[in-house]
């Protein structure tokens, strides 16, 4: 599982003056789930178009299992499975067909090809959907699809792009079971999401703003980051009160409503307790309870972007 199957180096993609993806390194081992986080326009879809050889880096370089993705874009893609972020089956073919469609498309033999179908039909539940129009399809039932047509030649490296993109919570639930199924099995899979929750499924997360890598680690390190400050939680009342005076304290920001409680952010506990104190009892606000929280991935995420503004401001 320690082999590198994905290598990218100072990886660019300029479009005129826009740059898309600015000088971003990275790597993927066998069986990784690697997500790329971030907002719409982030960059993600650009690095995965590239990383399928479906662009060409305007600078940097990239490897897929041993491939340059500019010298060698065909190889590739009959190594990499590829879902995208909108649905790209066909609507007027119905579930079987489409799957025949991608499954010949990689010229596997017959009886491998008719086996596999079979299983793979199975494995998504459309067994009795296989004669259906793909176009009559909910959501969740054409991602399930789009997945099997996806492996259906069963590739080695897994590209998602938003998969999981207008499916309710239970689908999303049942779609992250099977890709940590296809992970254990040592299939790489590389994953964009904006969703903050789903990517917490992620073994290594690349955070990106801008077409830059702001931060990148597992989830549990991502949220030791001592760089963005110490998360506190606050119970106090009147709550709605405290809020509106912590918004201008010294030394506090990102503060919002959890609950009953409040959070924000400090430099440090010990003395952000000592002003948040001092300012509260100012204002006869009982404060009960003050202490560190580990942070979620939003606010990690939320605040390195904060940050990331305050540098251009500066700039």
């Amino acid at each position: 599982m320690d082999e590198v199957r994905i290598i990218a180096e100072k990886l660019t993609k300029k479009f005129n003056d826009f740059t898309a993806v600015d000088n971003i390194s990275f790597q993927v081992k066998r069986g990784e789930i690697f997500g790329f986080l971030g907002p719409n326009g982030a960059g993600k879809t650009t690095v995965i178009r590239m990383l399928c050889a479906l662009l060409d880096p305007t600078s940097g370089s990239a490897k897929v299992a041993g491939y340059d993705v500019e010298k060698h874009p065909e190889e590739i893609k009959k190594l990499i499975g590829y879902m995208s972020q909108k649905f790209s089956l066909y609507n007027d073919l119905t579930v079987e067909e489409n799957v025949d469609f991608f499954t010949g498309i990689y010229g596997s033999p017959e009886k491998q090809t008719l086996k596999f179908k079979q299983e793979m039909i199975k494995r998504g539940g459309l067994e009795d959907k296989k004669k259906i129009l793909t176009g009559t399809l909910s959501g969740a039932w054409k991602q399930r699809l789009a997945l099997i047509c996806a492996l259906s030649h069963k590739p080695s490296i897994l590209f998602l792009d938003e998969p999981t993109a207008g499916v309710d919570p239970i689908s999303r639930r049942q779609f992250w079971d099977y890709i940590y199924e296809l992970s254990n099995q040592g299939v790489t899979i590389i994953v964009t999401t904006h969703y903050l929750d789903e990517a917490e499924y992620c073994n290594t997360i690349a955070l990106m703003n801008e077409g830059r890598i702001i931060a990148k680690g597992s989830p549990s390190e991502l949220k030791k980051l001592k760089a963005w400050g110490v998360l506190v939680e606050l119970e106090c009342k009147p709550v709605a009160q405290a809020f509106e005076i912590l918004k201008g304290c010294p030394g506090c920001s990102d503060i919002g409503f959890s609950g009953m409680h409040l959070h924000l952010r400090v430099d440090s506990l010990e003395k952000g307790e000592f002003v948040i104190r001092a300012l509260l009892d100012k204002h006869n606000i009982n404060l009960k309870r003050i202490q560190e929280v580990t942070p979620s991935l939003e606010d990690v995420f939320v605040s390195l972007i904060e940050e990331e503004e305050k540098k251009k401001v500066k700039v």
